[in-house]
C-alpha cells in the first residue's frame, strides 16, 4: 500500500460531503468533505505502487477544471487513470446535484 498526499490552491469551496465509488478490483472510492481553507487536500491510499506522477498528473487536470477547495481522500484497488477522472468528475455531480 502506498499513501500519497497533494495540495492544490483552490478557489470554490464545496458545502456537501460527497461519497462515490467503492473499493473493489479495478475501482475506487472518493470522500469528499467541506474545508474553510483554499485549498484541497488529497490524500490518496492505493494498492498499486509506483505511480505518483500518474495521481498528480489526473489530479492536476481535474483541479484545472474544477478548482474546488475541500478534503479529499482516495481509497483506491487499482484504477486506471480514465477511471479516477471518472470518479471525480462524479463527485462533481453529485455536488450539483445537492446544490
Amino acid at each position: 500500500m502506498e499513501k500519497l498526499a497533494y495540495t492544490y490552491q483552490t478557489t470554490k469551496p464545496v458545502t456537501k460531503k460527497v461519497h462515490v465509488g467503492v473499493v473493489g478490483s479495478g475501482d475506487l472510492e472518493i470522500l469528499l468533505f467541506p474545508t474553510d481553507k483554499q485549498e484541497t487536500t488529497v490524500s490518496v491510499c492505493t494498492g498499486s505502487d509506483g505511480f505518483g506522477d500518474v495521481w498528480q498528473n489526473v489530479l492536476t487536470r481535474f483541479f484545472e477544471r474544477y478548482p474546488i477547495s475541500a478534503q479529499i481522500v482516495i481509497n483506491d484497488f487499482g484504477a486506471t487513470p480514465g477511471v479516477v477522472y471518472l470518479r471525480l468528475t462524479q463527485a462533481m455531480e453529485e455536488l450539483a446535484d445537492e446544490e
